[in-house]
């Protein structure tokens, strides 16, 4: 009778605490933000796809069914993200301010509060030296989940993307836990990446378009072979995709191009192509920068561009949007 009565007050602490055995749970403020919705999902597979999470008077809260430790990333309205490190069991208080989102703290498990630190030490460095304290952290603590965050985050989706250092930090974390499957994939990722530098061969790809239709490398058979990676949140982006179908109704089929959306939200990137009539081929799969189409072509930053010429090989990657129009033309005259 005792181990009956003990196991339901054990129970009822839990419920009292508004958490299930199995679950994690997100709570949190953030001031100057009224009403709004962020993004989340799971690069390691702590779920499928992205869920919305509301904001309500700056207040909202997630709760998720998981198997074990898992990270999730939380997009913001400007894209910035923040990883959590969720486990069975927990709930994650976020208090900040959304006009400072790099201040954000979380609190609730000993990971989730280190890594609140760590960001506030890195808030305080130069670039150079945020990526050198980076890798520091990752050879002392190869184990842990931040490390494998920070590895991607750092050296990997990045503009500026080191993945000769990735390749060795990976080696590094493998040692101490050689049956990540996360980081067993990233290391066979890394040698796709490594070719996908101006001057290399365009990797091969296959996707499906929103239209249903497959897309691959072989519809690239223009004079000039354009790769455009753009999202609906960002301006840049969208002038990049204007200046495209300007090029486009000029030269017609000389310029091939092929789209990759990184939204999160399917639904409202088909509003946005038939809004705008974009002509090509948009492949969206709502997994943002884990879209395998941009695994296979090594994107890590929106926007950005891939262009190749008849032969397949790469000449140029990113350019500005003001340098577009100048650069194309030029190749297809």
């Amino acid at each position: 009778m005792r181990k009956i009565l003990g196991y339901i007050s054990f129970v009822l602490i839990l419920v009292s605490c508004g958490i299930s055995g199995n679950k994690f749970r997100l709570e949190g403020r953030l001031r100057n933000l009224n009403q709004g919705e962020f993004y989340v999902y799971s690069p390691d597979g702590g779920m499928t796809g992205t869920d919305t999470i509301k904001v309500r008077d700056g207040r909202f809260s997630y709760e998720k069914a998981v198997q074990g430790d898992y990270t999730f990333i939380i997009i913001f309205p400007n894209y910035s993200e923040l990883p959590v490190f969720a486990t069975p069991g927990i709930s994650l208080n976020i208090k900040g301010d959304a006009t400072h989102l790099k201040e954000i703290t979380v609190k609730g498990s000993k990971i989730n509060e280190q890594f609140t630190d760590l960001r506030s030490q890195l808030n305080r460095l130069t670039p150079p030296e945020e990526r050198k304290e980076v890798a520091d952290y990752i050879r002392k603590h190869p184990e842990s989940p931040i490390s494998t965050y920070l590895l991607n985050r750092y050296f990997v989706l990045t503009i500026d993307a080191d993945f000769d250092q990735a390749a060795q930090l990976a080696a590094v974390m493998l040692k101490a836990q050689p049956n990540n499957a996360r980081l067993l994939t990233l290391r066979r990722q890394l040698d796709v990446l490594k070719k996908s530098r101006q001057g290399a061969v365009l990797p091969s790809f296959t996707a499906t378009d929103l239209k249903g239709r497959p897309v691959s490398k072989a519809q690239l058979n223009g004079k000039v072979n354009v790769v455009n990676v753009w999202a609906t949140w960002s301006y840049q982006s969208g002038d990049i995709q204007r200046r495209l179908q300007k090029l486009q109704k000029t030269y017609g089929s000389k310029l091939a191009v092929v789209t990759l959306c990184l939204d999160g939200n399917i639904k409202d990137v088909r509003h946005r192509v038939d809004r705008d009539s974009i002509p090509w081929p948009v492949v969206c799969d709502g997994k943002m920068f884990h879209s395998p189409m941009a695994t296979q072509l090594g994107i890590s930053a929106v926007p950005a561009m891939i262009v190749a010429d008849n032969s397949g090989r790469i000449v140029a990657r990113d350019l500005e949007p003001e340098k577009v129009e100048q650069e194309l033309e030029r190749r297809l005259k």
